[in-house]
């Protein structure tokens, strides 16, 4: 099992030396983690969401704004009194500034406030599980690439060996065609298998080639443009289904984000409530205007005028009927919390399922690859035995061919069986949660 323990100060390496030849399926992940294009994509995406959560507690705090204003007038005037007087004045110039300072201070608004700032925790929560489960899926899909080209190079490795045998054939063809006690048809089958596996093998190395810049890729283009990995394929055999149900609604990703959005929606139920209930503010604000005229328009017009000061005092507003539209938001916040239950119980269902088939697969894979490690050594003994009775004309080419077709299918079985094996432990390792740690 894959389980790795990685301190924050590893993400902060900014390259993995890479000056050994081979790297480990540890190394590829570590790299995975700074570079993966996916994981990069879903850390960008939580930025205003962490930014929004770190400012929330700014939904307790009071609301302060300022305005100010200043404005020129130029006026020609008429006024006639009661008594018949009659004053004109023409280009009156009047100047006038204002501004004011106003605090807003929400003392009680049902909790709303409080619920504001638990729903946007939840959320920020929320945008860390969702990067931590894109972790653990990249980190399986890039467990199965990699141990997927350990594959083809144990295939390749096969294929060495079958070439080994068919060249040896070869050469007992070739003797005995010469020296009259074997036919001529013996000697073109087994060049005609020796050239099949040759193929085989260039068709191999390409198809390592291709998986190497798959596992790139999945890496961000991290990895050096030659590298080698490792040649086997490490199986837990150990693993029990009970002891990954036990705990696993804990561990899964999937399933602790359903959880965060059942929270999520509680906290926008307790927001939509909190409109039923008063609001009683503190308000306070400080005021400046003056007014500055050229001239008098009339006996009782003034000349300068300033007043400044400030106020303050508390207002209260009660919601008592608005058709029905906050009775209408409760139901709709009500259903929410029952929807995102009846994902999270649909979630459930999946993963339990998915753990029980995965597991399926994997106890099927474990024992058949105790019967598989059995046969190759039958396999491989069997060849020996056709091949040493081929040199001394006691086996004839067909038992020898047929033992070989039988080497080739059992490593085919065998090399299967063994990817098949680590797919299922690390899809079972994915749905527990416990790959990256």
């Amino acid at each position: 099992m894959i389980r790795l323990v990685i301190v924050v100060i590893l993400l902060n390496i900014f390259s993995i030396g890479y000056a050994q030849q081979e790297l480990s399926v540890e190394e590829v992940i570590l790299t995975s983690l700074q570079q993966n294009y996916d994981i990069r994509v879903r850390q960008n995406d939580a930025v205003p969401v962490f930014y929004e959560d770190r400012l929330s507690y700014g939904a307790l705090l009071p609301r302060l704004n300022a305005q100010g204003a200043t404005v020129s007038n130029n006026n020609n005037n008429r006024t006639i009194t009661a008594s018949n007087v009659e004053t004109i004045r023409t280009g009156v110039q009047s100047d006038n500034i204002n501004g004011s300072i106003q605090l807003v201070w929400t003392l009680f608004d049902g909790t709303r406030m409080f619920a504001t700032r638990k729903r946007l925790d939840e959320t920020a929560e929320l945008a860390e599980l969702a990067i931590k489960d894109q972790v653990n899926n990249t980190v399986a899909e890039i467990i199965n690439t990699y141990f997927g080209i350990v594959r083809e190079k144990q295939q390749l490795k096969a294929i060495a060996e079958q070439i080994g045998v068919s060249e040896e054939r070869v050469k007992l063809a070739e003797k005995k065609l010469q020296v009259g006690t074997g036919g001529k048809p013996e000697y073109l089958q087994a060049k005609i298998d020796l050239n099949a596996f040759r193929t085989a093998s260039l068709q191999q190395e390409a198809r390592i080639l291709q998986l190497k810049e798959q596992l790139n890729l999945l890496v961000g283009m991290g990895l050096p443009d030659r590298y080698e990995i490792a040649d086997s394929i490490p199986i837990q055999l150990d693993l029990h289904v009970e002891e990954i149900e036990q705990n696993f609604e804990n561990t899964n990703r999937t399933l602790l984000a359903a959880k965060k959005s059942i929270d999520i929606a509680s906290a926008s139920l307790w927001e939509t409530k909190a409109l039923q209930s008063p609001v009683f503010n503190f308000t306070s604000a400080y005021n400046f205007s003056k007014t500055e005229n050229a001239v008098a328009t009339s006996a009782v017009s003034l000349l300068y005028s300033r007043v400044k000061g400030y106020n303050y005092g508390f207002n209260l507003s009660m919601p008592i009927f608005n058709g029905f539209s906050t009775r209408t938001l409760i139901q709709r916040a009500q259903t929410g919390v029952h929807r995102q239950q009846l994902i999270y119980d649909q979630q459930k269902s999946v993963a339990t399922v998915g753990i029980r088939n995965a597991y399926i697969n994997y106890d099927n894979a474990r024992q058949t690859l105790i019967i598989e490690e059995e046969n190759i050594l039958l396999a491989k003994e069997n060849v020996f035995i056709a091949l040493e009775g081929f040199k001394r004309g006691i086996t004839t080419f067909i038992e020898l061919r047929t033992a070989q077709q039988s080497l080739q299918e059992a490593y085919n079985r065998l090399i299967a069986v063994r990817y098949s094996a680590k797919v299922a432990e690390t899809e079972l390792l994915r749905l527990q949660g416990v790959l990256v740690q």
